[in-house]
């Protein structure tokens, strides 16, 4: 892979060390409750869509959709076929639902059909899916006021199998309207013969208005208006489609703003194959080693520490060796060769309480710090195959110990003992864990290759969230126990992913929600929230001064900052379908009923 390995800078002044935990609060939370006139239209999963990709995708599909350029407004889709919006400006006088857009087509004859998708390109543009497999492009006007007008389709096509919208976007390029779509399908795959039988599709569409400015040179007013109406509805057309596959569903996709490129998260890796239908040339695989050249390093390692063992000339000096090390990278080398050892390191180390040696005139001993005690390294350096990892006796002994139970002579010998031996046949994917694949990749539009990489490695993914609708949304990761909110920045290659937010000891406290549905946040970090798949959530507030005078008993300070956390239970036994936040409001959406939480009061 022809790109640079990148780390996640973590801003520190973001951190909050002396953390220490929410404290209930028994504050009630303002709800309002909007009844709808039709149930939202949830599609439920088909006998052939088993696998875990489809329940990803598909099962816990976000059917509420915010309005990123008009504050405390979301959209959804009915059973009608209607596209809803509500613009809430007083809590204790909410209106009904109000019509924008319907969809025409009969879509129950479709087989596979998926449920209906939104996304809001810009602020007076929308995308949506029937989820047949039919894309339209929409002009909205402005949203978000009553005085609103019915959505105009001005691009509708039939785009082959069924799909969702994951992100779309609108820019203007060489005097162009242009409007960039990313679509996400699940398909058979013949060449998947070993696993579930599917791939993950993602399809990046572009759509060009190519009658490019209007000229009318009739005086008529009323002949030019129908002319131009009438070139409207032709003239956005699809310029380029591109194709990436993968085989799993991304955590997060989306488009940079002018469409020069494309961020994708997952577990495991995508790549481009084809382009408006054409194969992408793939790269050339790696000739076979013929031979098993001898490592040129042997490390070993403990829950605290690394030891590097490196083979150098016999007779180098330490006048002679090149030594560089960061906290994330090393350099490892003698005056006038080649690097022996040089690259990104699996995680982070202590420079300070790390040193190096000559050994016996022919070898370099290196002793790294491991910053993070406890986790173990799967490899030294990030892609360097040129080493050897040497397990001690103990540390065999014991993975053998571990191990012991999972092996049998029989498949299945006895399997009424307290630790049964595994059988490999019954797994299914949600039983194993996270790849160690799990990447941000960031792709070149043009070149349609990865320039950046991040390994995500154990920071699990949490949530997307939209800042700010201009920019690229936000992802947010578990790092440690805290949980990180990432800004993806295309325009700065040295800072890709700016981290701009912290939602303290998040990661650890959502770890414990079994039921756990949806996740977000406001978008301004006041607040931080995640429901279950039936009427509770859980709200996560920043830590804010207390009126009162606080004492923390066991190291005897005062406590000037408190975090709190919230309970809401809503008046509803319907599943949650959607979940939203703004920075005054928390959105919920069952199948009957439209619930709005008063969170902050500004």
């Amino acid at each position: 892979m022809a790109a640079s390995n990148y780390s996640l800078k973590v801003n520190r002044e973001l951190l909050d060390p002396n953390f220490e935990s929410y404290r209930l609060s028994l504050d009630a939370i303002p709800t309002y409750n909007v009844e709808l006139d039709a149930a939202v239209e949830e599609v439920k999963l088909k006998d052939t869509q088993y696998t875990l990709e489809h329940m990803r995708a598909f099962g816990m599909y976000n059917y509420l959709h915010l309005d990123p350029w008009y504050e405390d407004s979301v959209l959804f889709v009915d059973c009608k076929g209607r596209v809803l919006s509500l613009t809430v400006t007083l809590d204790t006088a909410l209106g009904k639902p109000r019509e924008v857009y319907r969809i025409t087509a009969d879509s129950s004859q479709c087989e596979d059909r998926l449920c209906a998708s939104l996304s809001l390109t810009s602020a007076t543009w929308a995308a949506l899916s029937d989820g047949t497999g039919r894309l339209h492009l929409l002009r909205t006007g402005k949203r978000g006021d009553s005085s609103q007008n019915k959505w105009e389709p001005l691009f509708s096509e039939d785009m082959g199998e069924p799909f969702t919208i994951l992100h779309s976007i609108s820019h203007v390029q060489a005097g162009v309207h242009t409007m960039e779509v990313l679509l996400l399908r699940i398909q058979k795959d013949p060449q998947e013969t070993k696993g579930s039988g599917y791939s993950v599709s993602l399809e990046w569409i572009t759509v060009a208005n190519t009658a490019g400015h209007d000229e009318e040179t009739n005086t008529n007013p009323f002949e030019a208006d129908k002319r131009k109406k009438m070139c409207q509805e032709k003239k956005y057309e699809t310029t380029k489609r591109r194709v990436l596959r993968g085989k799993s569903v991304p955590h997060y996709a989306a488009v940079e703003p002018q469409g020069k490129g494309l961020m994708v998260a997952s577990e495991k890796p995508f790549v481009f194959t084809h382009v408006d239908g054409r194969p992408v040339e793939l790269p050339d695989p790696e000739p076979m080693e013929v031979e098993k050249t001898d490592p040129i390093y042997f490390w070993q390692q403990t829950a605290e520490d690394i030891t590097v063992c490196v083979r150098m000339p016999e007779g180098v000096t330490k006048e002679e060796v090149q030594f560089r090390l960061t906290a994330d990278n090393i350099r490892l080398g003698v005056q006038g060769f080649p690097p022996l050892l040089e690259g990104q390191l699996y995680a982070s180390v202590d420079t300070e309480a790390s040193a190096w040696i000559i050994k016996n005139d022919k070898s370099l001993e290196v002793t790294l710090q491991k910053r993070s005690e406890g986790p173990m390294w799967s490899e030294l350096v990030m892609g360097d195959r040129r080493g050897e990892c040497v397990m001690s006796d103990e540390q065999a002994a014991l993975i053998h110990e571990r191990l012991t139970y999972l092996t049998a002579e029989d498949l299945n010998g006895n399997p009424d003992k307290d630790k049964p031996p595994c059988n490999s046949q019954e797994l299914e994917d949600c039983d194993g864990f996270p790849e160690d694949s799990f990447s941000l990749t960031h792709f070149d539009g043009e070149s349609l290759k990865p320039t950046q990489v991040v390994n995500l490695g154990s920071h699990q993914y949490l949530f997307t969230v939209d800042v700010n609708p201009c920019d690229m949304p936000c992802l947010c990761l578990r790092h440690d126990v805290d949980a990180l909110v990432w800004q993806p920045r295309p325009d700065q290659p040295s800072n890709m992913w700016e981290h701009i937010a912290t939602f303290n000891a998040l990661g650890y406290v959502q770890a414990s929600k079994r039921d756990k549905k949806f996740a977000t946040c406001a978008p301004n970090f006041s607040y931080a929230s995640l429901c279950e798949c039936l009427r509770r959530s859980f709200i996560y507030r920043q830590p804010s001064p207390v009126e009162t005078v606080l004492f923390n008993r066991k190291q005897g300070r005062q406590v000037g900052q408190v975090a709190k956390q919230q309970v809401a239970s809503l008046d509803s036994d319907k599943p949650i379908l959607g979940f939203r936040a703004t920075n005054e409001r928390l959105y919920i959406l069952t199948s009957s009923n439209l619930f709005v939480l008063k969170v902050n009061n500004n």
